[in-house]
């Protein structure tokens, strides 16, 4: 099945346009290499998505064309998912201007 199809069947991503965008932009790695959304995902791949300040590692454990919302969390195990804290403003060292 194609990355972006699996990500819109599974629930990870909302849309499958917008899947397709954040695996083209290079933001999707499967198993360590990074990912285009015509690429094809397997049992067993592990996918990282990188979106916003969230990292997400998942391991695909099924494949299905259409599922319920409810079923949808079955189709992968959550390995990992971590917040990447962005520097705040005021933390910043200050940058003198010319």
């Amino acid at each position: 099945m194609r990355l972006d199809k699996y990500l819109k069947v599974s629930r990870l991503i909302k849309r499958r346009t917008l899947a397709k965008e954040v695996a083209d932009k290079g933001r999707i790695e499967i198993n360590g290499k990074v990912a285009k959304s015509s690429n094809t995902v397997k049992v067993g791949d592990e996918l990282t998505l990188y979106y916003g300040n969230k990292t997400v590692k998942i391991r695909i454990t099924d494949i299905k064309d259409s599922t319920k919302k409810q079923d949808a969390q079955l189709m992968y195990d959550l390995i990992s998912e971590e917040r990447v804290e962005r520097p705040r403003v005021e933390d910043m060292p200050e940058i003198e201007a010319f």
